[in-house]
């Protein structure tokens, strides 16, 4: 999902625990997001976008309208964000539009977005091709969830053993329930997962997961995060 560009750790995979900033697209965790709004009140100054110094968006309007200017400069992030905001309030072929124009533009969030519509029906026909499409253009960019699905898809065509393989890959990536299915297939005895492969899978599941911690991001988890936080990421969705 990238690295943090203040603490420079990779982002959490959940969407509410990190921040983008509507302004300028850029997007830091809510360890740091906390600690600049917590040095900025002790010091009285307003609270502005630790990168472009823009005045931070305080009403959902105010975001829309940062957003759109950036959408003119043709950024995939903002496009993206733009595509999200209408898929949740049901305009599914405006969400569709934006999504497709930020995939263009090698968005790989927006592949991933663009692969639950095809796999839900919203706005267009279900399709699993298209769906595996977009879905392997956001796993091979290192985007844990659509790993995650296109293992599943494997193992609902009967395809086991492509399934852990990716399974197996969504799980070192830091994925919970990749490695929740691995388990489930270890513990049956069926061969799919090897003891070996199952354990190597533990060890760069709990790095991964440890690589994205850090005092401030813990901190943060406790106080109930940013107060002034609006713009997030997209539903992180997987198959089940």
């Amino acid at each position: 999902m990238g690295d943090c560009p203040i603490c420079l750790l990779p982002l959490p995979f959940d969407g509410l625990q990190y921040t983008l900033f509507p302004c300028c697209s850029k997007t830091i965790c809510n360890g740091c997001d906390y600690a600049i709004e917590t040095n900025e009140k002790k010091s009285g100054s307003k609270h502005t976008c630790p990168f472009c110094r823009h005045p931070v968006a305080e009403t959902v309007e105010e975001a829309k309208r940062d957003i759109k200017k950036r959408v003119e400069k043709n950024d995939r992030v903002a496009i993206r964000q733009m595509g999200l905001g209408l898929r949740k309030e049901g305009n599914y072929d405006g969400a569709f539009e934006y999504l497709s124009q930020a995939a263009d533009l090698d968005d790989i969030e927006a592949h991933y977005q663009l692969s639950i519509m095809y796999q839900k029906g919203e706005g267009v026909e279900k399709d699993e091709q298209k769906e595996v499409h977009h879905l392997e253009k956001a796993a091979i960019a290192g985007h844990p969830k659509a790993r995650h699905n296109l293992g599943c898809i494997e193992g609902n065509n009967g395809m086991q053993k492509r399934a852990m393989k990716h399974l197996l890959i969504s799980a070192s990536l830091g994925d919970d329930l990749s490695l929740e299915e691995l388990r489930i297939e270890y513990a049956t005895g069926r061969g799919h997962v090897s003891k070996e492969n199952f354990a190597a899978a533990l060890r760069a599941h709990q790095a991964a997961v440890d690589a994205m911690k850090s005092p401030q991001r813990d901190e943060v988890q406790i106080v109930g995060g940013p107060t002034w936080a609006w713009v997030r990421t997209g539903d992180s969705e997987t198959l089940g």
